[in-house]
């Protein structure tokens, strides 16, 4: 039951993550659209006076809230590395409490024909905590902030705002420098096309990308953030 419970729990938390994930992509894509003043761009001319160009009070106040958004999914996905280990680690535990069920289990047929109950639970926690892994390896872990265009990432479908789920061999991965991770698969993959699998409003996408040199920075022409 607390298994369940807290299962229950962490999806809400991700249901809750992809709503802030929804809203901060807007703000990037408004903020970031040709001739915007970027995430962190001057608000001033050459000269120092004010852009005359955009609405200042508005960026500011976008900025605002974009930041107020990345502190609060912060702590959403702290949270929700939390439960997944804890999920984890009860699957685990589950695992070795399930070998010495079903031993018992074979000593109570052999002696009284008296099916053990406890073989059965191990059953049904080994079905839920398959769900556990599943809901791990779905998680994403990074979204595309930034695109370059005619860049490699651009070329070949990426679109800004599609969350990471999995880059080659690159996936979710509690405490893991995933950046790094990211840019040593380029790297390895130079000139390579790399299965990316991505959430696009909500649904799963298969892409396959090429790392490349081209004219501008990198191998593939986009930042992304870590969520």
């Amino acid at each position: 039951m607390v298994g369940a419970n807290l299962k229950a729990e962490t999806m809400k938390l991700m249901d809750k993550r992809s709503a802030l994930e929804t809203e901060m992509n807007v703000i990037i894509e408004r903020l970031c659209q040709p001739g915007g003043p970027g995430l962190s761009g001057n608000l001033v001319d050459s000269e120092g006076f004010p852009r005359s160009d955009i609405d200042i009070p508005v960026v500011r106040a976008e900025r605002h809230r974009l930041a107020e958004l990345r502190n609060d999914h912060k702590e959403i996905t702290e949270k929700i590395d939390e439960n997944i280990q804890v999920l984890h680690s009860s699957r685990l535990a589950t695992k070795d409490s399930g070998n010495d069920g079903v031993s018992n289990h074979q000593n109570s047929v052999s002696g009284n024909a008296v099916p053990s109950a406890t073989s059965h639970n191990v059953v049904l926690r080994d079905s839920s905590s398959s769900m556990d892994v599943d809901m791990m390896a779905s998680i994403p872990f990074a979204v595309v902030d930034e695109i370059a265009d005619a860049s490699p990432t651009a070329e070949d479908g990426l679109q800004l705002g599609d969350q990471l789920v999995k880059f080659g061999a690159v996936e979710y991965q509690v405490g893991q420098n995933l950046l790094q991770k990211l840019a040593s698969e380029a790297q390895a993959n130079q000139g390579h096309a790399v299965p990316v699998i991505v959430m696009r409003q909500g649904a799963p996408i298969n892409l396959s990308l090429t790392p490349r040199v081209w004219p501008g920075r990198g191998l593939l022409g986009c930042s992304f953030r870590v969520l």
